[in-house]
C-alpha cells in the first residue's frame, strides 16, 4: 500500500497544477455530463490560466523577495529563526509518512462530507492537500504517533471544507467567481482576523467612515488611483526603500523602475488570467448545476480551487504590497520575536486575500487586519520553530547554511498548525477529540443558519 501511495503522490507532484488540474477538470466535467468537446476545452483553458497565473506570481515572487532581502539588509535585522519559504513546509508534509496518505484521506473526507450533505465544496485543489499533510506531520512529530497525525490530517481536510463553504458566497460575490470556493489553508484561516478587525474599526470614530476600496480611491485620485498606477507607485516606494544604496545612480534607477514596472504588470495581468480561468470553469459550473438539479433539486456544488485566483484583485495586491515593509518592521520591533523574514514575503497576498470580501475591498482595513495577523504570526512562528525545524530535518529538507531554526509565513505563521500540534502535544488523543468537537459545533451552527454565517463572513444580504 505504501508503495502505491508513494507512486500516486509522485505522479501528482510531477504533473503539477498546470497539468494535473486540466485532467481533473476534464474528468469531473465528463462525470457531470458535459459534452467531451466542452470538457476538453474547459480543461485546456484552466491549464492555460494557471500557467499564466503562475508566471505572474513568479514575477511578483522574484520582485518581492529581492526588495525584502534588501530591506532586511538595510535595517540590519538578525534573528535565529529564518523564514525559508513554504517549500520547507511542503518538505515536512510530503517527506513524512503522513504525506503518503494525504491524497486518499482528503478525497475520502470530501466524498463522505458531500454524501452526508455536510459540505457543498468539491475540492479539486489536489496539489495543495500538502497543507493538510503539514498539519498532520506536525501533530505526528509533536505526539510521536503516526495515527494521531493521520487523524489530524482528516480533521484538517474537513476544516478546509468548512471554511470554504462558510466564505464561498462572499468570495463568489466580491470576486465575481460564481460556483467557486477556496479550501486553501493558507488563505481561509484569515477570516477570524478580518472579523475582529472589522469589529474594532467599526467602533473607532472617523476610521469607521474611511472608504478605501479601489473604486473609491480611483474616484478620489483619478489616474493615480488606478490599480496599475497604484502598483507602480507602491513599487517605486518599495524600490527606493530597498535599493537606495544598491550602487551608483543608474543601478539604483534600474532596480527601482524595474520593481515598479513588475508590480504594475502584476496588477494588470493577473486579473486577466483569472478571467481566462473562469471562462474555462463556466462549462463545469453549468454541468454541475444541471447534474445536481436532476438528482438533488436545487442543491449547490462549489468547485474548490487554489486561492491564487483571488490575489489579482487590486485591493488584495495593494494591501499586500504595503504589508511587506510593515512585516519587516514588525520583525524588527516586536519584543520576543525571533523570526527574520526573507523568502516568503510573496506569500502575503495569499494570506490576506480573504480579507477583501469581508471588508468590501477596504484597503485600510485590510492593512490593519494583515498587520494583526502578521503580529500574531510572528509569535506563533517563534513558538513553533523548534518543532517546525526538527520536522523539516526529519523530512529531508536541506537546512540553509548557518540557519539554526527555520519557519515560513505559509503555514508557519498560521493558527491551524499551531492549534492542532499544541493541543495534541499537551492533551494527546483528547486533543484530537477537542479539535473534532470544535469543528463539529461550528459546522452544526453553520448548517443550522448558514445565511447568517455567510453574511458574517462578508456575503451580501439577500
Amino acid at each position: 500500500m505504501d508503495g502505491f501511495l508513494a507512486a500516486l503522490k509522485a505522479v501528482v507532484d510531477s504533473l503539477g497544477a498546470t497539468i494535473a488540474l486540466p485532467i481533473i477538470i476534464f474528468i469531473i466535467a465528463m462525470v457531470l455530463g458535459a459534452k467531451p468537446g466542452k470538457a476538453f476545452r474547459a480543461g485546456v483553458y484552466v491549464g492555460i490560466a494557471f500557467i499564466g497565473i503562475n508566471l505572474v506570481i513568479g514575477l511578483m515572487w522574484g520582485a518581492l523577495s529581492a526588495v525584502g532581502q534588501a530591506l532586511v539588509t538595510n535595517l540590519g535585522i538578525t534573528r535565529d529563526v529564518m523564514d525559508v519559504g513554504w517549500p520547507s513546509a511542503a518538505a515536512i508534509a510530503f517527506g513524512s509518512n503522513v504525506g503518503l496518505w494525504v491524497i486518499p484521506i482528503a478525497i475520502l473526507v470530501n466524498i463522505v462530507f458531500l454524501s452526508l450533505r455536510l459540505t457543498k465544496t468539491l475540492n479539486v485543489d489536489v496539489w495543495n492537500f500538502w497543507h493538510f499533510a503539514f498539519i498532520g506531520s506536525m501533530v505526528a512529530a509533536a505526539s510521536d504517533n503516526l495515527t494521531y497525525g493521520l487523524i489530524a490530517t482528516a480533521i484538517a481536510a474537513a476544516l478546509a471544507l468548512f471554511l470554504a463553504d462558510w466564505t464561498a458566497k462572499a468570495v463568489q460575490s466580491f470576486y465575481e467567481l460564481p460556483g467557486i470556493s477556496i479550501p486553501h489553508l493558507t488563505t481561509a484561516p484569515s477570516v477570524p482576523f478580518a472579523m475582529l478587525t472589522n469589529w474594532i474599526v467599526d467602533r473607532i470614530p472617523g476610521l469607521n467612515k474611511v472608504n478605501a476600496d479601489p473604486e473609491s480611491i480611483r474616484k478620489r485620485f483619478g489616474i493615480w488611483g488606478e490599480p496599475v498606477i497604484l502598483g507602480f507607485v507602491i513599487g517605486l516606494v518599495l524600490g527606493i526603500l530597498g535599493f537606495y544604496n544598491a550602487g551608483d545612480f543608474n543601478t539604483v534607477l534600474v532596480k527601482v523602475l524595474g520593481l515598479a514596472m513588475n508590480l504594475a504588470a502584476v496588477m494588470l495581468i493577473l486579473p486577466r488570467m483569472v478571467s481566462i480561468l473562469m471562462e474555462g470553469l463556466m462549462p463545469v459550473s453549468e454541468a454541475a448545476r444541471e447534474f445536481m438539479q436532476k438528482r438533488a433539486g436545487s442543491r449547490e456544488i462549489y468547485i474548490g480551487l487554489d486561492s491564487a485566483i483571488l490575489i489579482g484583485h487590486p485591493a488584495t495586491i495593494s494591501a499586500s504590497l504595503v504589508l511587506v515593509p510593515i512585516a519587516i518592521l514588525l520583525s524588527l520591533i516586536l519584543p520576543g520575536n525571533r523570526v527574520i523574514l526573507f523568502a516568503d514575503l510573496a506569500i502575503i497576498p495569499f494570506v490576506v486575500a480573504m480579507f477583501a470580501p469581508l471588508m468590501r475591498g477596504n484597503i485600510v482595513r485590510m492593512i490593519i487586519a494583515g498587520t494583526l495577523e502578521l503580529l500574531v504570526g510572528f509569535y506563533l512562528a517563534t513558538w513553533m520553530a523548534p518543532l517546525f525545524t526538527s520536522s523539516a530535518v526529519a523530512s529531508g529538507f536541506a537546512m540553509p547554511e548557518n540557519a539554526i531554526l527555520i519557519t515560513s509565513i505559509g503555514d508557519g505563521f498560521l493558527w491551524p498548525p499551531a492549534l492542532f500540534a499544541q493541543l495534541v502535544q499537551y492533551a494527546g488523543a483528547f486533543g484530537l477529540v477537542i479539535l473534532a468537537a470544535m469543528l463539529g459545533v461550528a459546522m452544526f451552527f453553520y448548517l443550522k443558519n448558514s445565511k447568517a454565517w455567510e453574511v458574517a463572513a462578508g456575503a451580501p444580504e439577500e
